[in-house]
């Protein structure tokens, strides 16, 4: 195992103030509302979850953003939807990584590579600093792909909290 010591400066010196810099009131309000306009268009279960940085343990590890991504999906229990339609949009601000996770209900139907194309334009956003329209951006087009293949009941069903989760 390499140490990737450029990685480790960034998580130990990402602050709490940090994540509330990049994502004030203003922009959770904006991501939760986009989130709740996307759950009237599609059978989907849409959790955005932004962490500043990885603790000291699985940062000496290695763990990836992806590995997080999956443990807090777990964590979050984004699995537990009636039709196993639970997405996570997980952000690991000190690496600027986004990584989707889908359930399976929605994993066999959307292709790997259409998830990396989201997370890649919003990454890219990020990058300047753009984190409101990069994550309703990216929500948006997660909405289009689900309404796509799950379009909306007559009366959706929300089973998860449309409130971004800070970590």
């Amino acid at each position: 195992m390499t140490v990737d010591l450029k990685r480790i400066v960034h998580h130990l010196s990402m602050t709490r103030w940090s994540v509330n810099a990049a994502f004030p009131p203003r922009t959770l309000s904006a991501i939760e509302q986009a989130i709740r306009e996307s759950h009237r268009a599609h059978m989907g279960q849409v959790v955005f979850v932004v962490e500043g940085a990885l603790h000291s343990t699985p940062l000496f590890d290695g763990l990836t953003a992806r590995e997080r991504a999956i443990d807090v999906f777990s964590q979050l229990r984004v699995w537990d939807t009636e039709c196993n339609n639970g997405i996570l949009i997980y952000l690991l601000l000190a690496d600027r990584d986004v990584e989707i996770i889908a359930d399976r209900g929605i994993h066999s139907r959307v292709s790997t590579q259409e998830w990396e194309a989201i997370c890649s334009k919003m990454e890219s956003e990020f990058r300047y600093g753009n984190y409101e329209s990069g994550a309703v951006r990216g929500i948006e087009q997660v909405t289009a792909l689900l309404r796509l293949h799950f379009p909306a009941l007559p009366s959706p069903q929300e089973d998860l909290p449309s409130k971004p989760v800070l970590m």
